[in-house]
């Protein structure tokens, strides 16, 4: 069996970037010949809202990874297409995240698919993106066009997609847990790392900080006056994907300058773990949503969470069970934290995380892609 994933992997950063080297670490220790194409060019600098696409992160161990696919050059685009249709891989992954990649993601899936041979998935996080722009609609429709396939990892996503193709197979399999950030550390420990007082109660905002992740929801619920009543800290460790003083002035018109913990910086793999051995909770109080890796660290890490009833959030964090969903609110999160703290849950809740985070391996993921579009190969 022979799979290639295109799309973000070393020396690229975040999120999908990580998945995409988890996934193809999954196939390989189950015998699949697997590597990934990633980018020369992933954005135009001027595109990129952060500051480095690159990762100082060691590379991924065993996992061959190309640098082939420039996003803005049509020649590229057809050399990578009629190079990968040669190697008549099995399964062809293309990841779609954004309509920017579908010109490119698209010609490269019409190419491979001539070969006959080929199936090509479109691996779908978002088909409609957080932040619309003219154009998104049509963008997507060529990527959609192009695929034979696809894998999304929530309903709210195959939903969103059945707009724009209501026959071509589809399958739902949610987001693993990401399971290489390392074990727990004490909190007395990861709270010395973090210059941070042991004895307080912490909930955690974490990953890239943009409006649709609902940041400016969370302070309003952390100026409720009974946050500092029982000595809860809030922890916003993630880099500004938007701009940044609009959160601080907001810090300032709630009174919560010097109250709320910032670590603006994008966070390392191998400091990830600092941050969520000292949280008691973590926070996702998103305006809009498909699915979550966040989610799948605080499983790891055996967090409970909060998270608002959004697309996919709803799917994965049973409420009551592994922690709250509630409504896009302020009170409505503050009411949960406080309940959480006045109400001792975290007891209540560890079992039921511990239980729930067995669904989400990688190995499970890998089982149910290979099932749905290489049945035959289970039988050779």
């Amino acid at each position: 069996m022979k799979i290639i994933i295109v799309g973000p992997a070393h020396p690229y950063r975040g999120g999908l970037a990580t998945f995409n080297e988890c996934m193809a670490q999954q196939f390989q220790r189950d015998g699949v010949d697997v590597c990934i194409e990633t980018y020369t060019l992933q954005y135009p600098s001027f595109l990129f809202p952060g500051k480095t696409q690159y990762t100082t992160d060691a590379p991924p161990a065993g996992v061959r990874i190309n640098r082939s696919v420039h996003s803005l050059n049509p020649f590229n685009w057809l050399k990578v297409g009629k190079k990968l249709r040669n190697e008549r891989a099995d399964l062809v992954f293309l990841r779609y995240w954004m309509p920017f990649m579908a010109p490119c993601m698209g010609s490269i899936g019409r190419l491979i698919r001539k070969n006959k041979h080929t199936k090509v998935v479109g691996l779908i996080d978002n088909i409609i993106p957080h932040e619309k722009r003219i154009g998104d609609t049509l963008l997507s429709r060529y990527f959609v066009n192009s695929m034979d396939a696809f894998l999304v990892l929530s309903d709210s996503v195959k939903e969103e997609l059945r707009r724009f193709d209501a026959v071509k197979p589809c399958v739902v399999t949610p987001h693993p847990t990401y399971d290489h950030y390392g074990s727990l550390m004490s909190k007395q420990e990861a709270a010395t790392l973090l210059h941070l007082d042991a004895s307080a109660n912490y909930i955690l905002f974490f990953g890239f900080i943009r409006d649709y992740k609902g940041l400016d929801i969370l302070m309003r619920a952390y100026a409720d006056s009974r946050m500092a009543e029982r000595n809860i800290r809030l922890i916003v460790a993630g880099e500004f994907y938007n701009n940044a003083e609009k959160y601080h002035a907001l810090e300032k018109e709630l009174g919560l300058e010097g109250k709320i913990h910032w670590y603006s910086d994008y966070i390392p793999n191998e400091e990830v773990t600092r941050f969520f051995s000292v949280a008691d909770l973590v926070v996702q109080p998103y305006k809009t949503a498909t699915q979550s890796g966040i989610s799948q660290m605080a499983y790891h890490f055996e967090k409970p969470m909060v998270v608002t009833e959004v697309g996919g959030l709803p799917e994965i964090v049973p409420h009551g069970k592994v922690g709250y969903v509630v409504p896009i609110s302020d009170k409505a999160v503050a009411d949960a934290v406080i309940d959480f703290f006045d109400n001792h849950q975290l007891a209540d809740f560890l079992p039921s995380i511990q239980i729930e985070k067995q669904k989400y391996t990688w190995k499970n993921f890998c089982k149910v892609v290979v099932d749905a579009f290489l049945p035959q190969k289970n039988n050779e």
